[in-house]
């Protein structure tokens, strides 16, 4: 489920990496015990004959191709896809065959925040709203499980420490305050008997 420790650069650790939540499933499962149910019924009441075995092939064929479109498919792409978050970016990828990605640099983030109305709260998921920086604006996270600390995650590495931005926590508009600047080292020159003295012994 963890993105690869290839795709990370260098300094660079996962934060959260998670699957959207389980929730997902529950329509594929449903469909998967109906359908199940349904064609064993129907294969049960088929009437003896030549025409029964035919007949239950048909009806298995039915029940497969269902659930292979309508269980079997959103199944995979929950499994596929992933958000990752960690201390440099935000990796969506998505696809089964063909992947798709995006990468987010946490310092093109302006804001997060999050959602969950009765039933996500009795889950543990929600929905993570992300405002960006980029061309793309807003982008949504559906179904995100624990969303109340993933946000929370996100918000310490864009607002709550160091590791937030570039630059050991300083923004780039931003200059580091009077102690954190390196004051300028007196010169120094040497004497003619070989010893050295500080340009600013005289001064």
């Amino acid at each position: 489920m963890a993105i690869s420790a290839k795709l990370l650069g260098e300094d660079e650790y996962v934060v959260v990496s998670t699957r959207t939540h389980w929730k997902a499933l529950i329509g594929p499962v449903l469909l998967l015990l109906v359908v199940a149910g349904a064609g064993g019924f129907l294969a049960a009441i088929v009437p003896a004959g030549s025409f029964q075995t035919p007949g239950r092939i048909a009806i298995l064929a039915v029940g497969v191709v269902i659930l292979a479109r309508f269980a079997l498919k959103p199944f995979l792409d929950w499994f596929f896809s992933t958000y990752t978050i960690t201390n440099r970016r935000l990796i969506t990828r998505h696809g089964i065959l063909t992947r798709t990605g995006r990468d987010i640099p946490l310092m093109r983030i302006n804001d997060v925040s999050y959602e969950h109305g009765l039933v996500d709260r009795i889950l543990g998921c929600g929905t993570l709203h992300i405002e960006s920086a980029g061309e793309r604006g807003q982008v949504v996270l559906p179904d995100v499980p624990h969303v109340e600390h993933v946000h929370l995650q996100m918000s310490d590495l864009l607002f709550g420490g160091p590791e937030g931005r570039p630059g050991d926590g300083i923004l780039e508009d931003e200059q580091p305050p009077d102690h954190m600047r390196r004051r300028p080292q007196p010169e120094e020159r040497p004497r003619e008997d070989g010893t050295i003295f500080n340009s600013n012994e005289d001064r």
